[in-house]
């Protein structure tokens, strides 16, 4: 089993939950973080939560002099790679800086970890590779479609990249996690999603209107081939979530080769469902209009987790208002993220 695991974008959203995680679970952390989209703060948190603090190392994974740096300065055994472009939307208008992030990014740091001998990867993959899936639910054998924009499409040719590295080498050990829908926040209240300006997921959009941020949800398409009209996601704790990477990581170390799991609960929920449940769970009132679908985006999307319940004896356990309430808490607790003056709670 790993001792000491870099974490690329580890004071990201994903990120920072999991470094939380593999601290608790007595692992040694190197993060790697541009912060590009997250902020150091987050690490702050996380010791405040664990009372351990990761090295931080701010950098991108396309530099390869300080890859190179880092793996030789610790000795690291394994890596989670989070650090990427997300936005589905940004990924559209400028494919350029998604394909030389994402893509480049990876492949100098497979690179790097090669020469230094280091072969376990858990790879932060998405649903969006099966593009518009001709089933529901998705499970692992559902067919790979072209996906629907370039982030997604991104994610594929990572994926097939990395089919390729382990086919060439059986040194590889590497996980592809597919996740769907990240949302929640620590339950302390302490560590969350910090949105750089407007929020590009749902929940965090939710969030900020409630809290008065925004002045209201802008819901993209009610013309969806959907019982109400709008988008159908599986959506899971970011909690669950990364304790998937944990156990993800422990049977890569034991099976080699190259495995894939859907990382989801296996229940979709419509953006009206979502709000409805927001408002109960909450108390607060969330108004929205309706706006023209998003260019990428799916109409519906859920997953069938069995394989990585039968394989890792992984399950998300948390509810749908848990994950609510611990997005409300956060979000109470911090209204403008990891630039605020922390809410007491009482």
């Amino acid at each position: 089993m790993s001792n000491t695991v870099l974490v690329t974008g580890g004071a990201g959203y994903i990120g920072s939950h999991a470094v939380l995680a593999l601290l608790q679970n007595g692992k040694n952390v190197v993060v790697l973080d541009n912060l590009s989209n997250s902020l150091r703060a987050a690490l702050d948190h996380v010791e405040n939560i664990c009372g351990k603090r990761p090295v931080f190392v701010e950098g991108d994974i396309r530099d390869s002099a300080l890859l190179d740096q880092v793996f030789s300065e610790h000795a690291i055994e394994a890596v989670f790679h989070f650090a990427g472009l997300k936005a589905v939307g940004e990924s559209v208008r400028e494919p350029e800086k998604y394909y030389d992030n994402n893509v480049a990014g990876t492949l100098t740091l497979l690179k790097t970890m090669n020469q230094h001998g280091v072969f376990n990867f858990v790879f932060s993959s998405s649903a969006t590779v099966y593009g518009c899936p001709s089933e529901m639910p998705i499970s692992e054998e559902t067919k790979v479609e072209r996906p629907t924009n370039p982030y997604g499409r991104t994610k594929l040719i990572i994926e097939d990249m990395l089919r390729d590295f382990s086919d060439a080498d059986e040194r590889w050990n590497i996980a592809l996690l597919r996740y769907f829908n990240p949302i929640g926040a620590h339950e302390s209240g302490l560590l969350g999603e910090h949105p750089q300006g407007i929020p590009n997921n749902l929940l965090p959009y939710i969030s900020q209107v409630a809290i008065g941020t925004l002045k209201e949800l802008k819901v993209f398409g009610n013309d969806h081939p959907t019982p109400d009209g709008t988008g159908i996601r599986d959506y899971i704790h970011v909690v669950d979530l990364v304790e998937g990477h944990l156990k993800a990581l422990d049977f890569i170390c034991e099976h080699k080769g190259l495995h894939t799991w859907n990382l989801g609960t296996g229940t979709g929920y419509s953006v009206i469902e979502i709000i409805d449940s927001f408002e109960q769970v909450t108390g607060q009132n969330i108004p929205y209009s309706f706006t023209e679908r998003r260019a990428g985006d799916v109409a519906e999307s859920w997953s069938n987790p069995a394989k990585a319940k039968v394989e890792m004896n992984w399950v998300a356990s948390r509810t749908l208002e848990d994950m609510i309430r611990d997005t409300w808490r956060w979000q109470s607790n911090y209204p403008a993220g990891y630039a605020s003056t922390p809410t007491p709670t009482h």
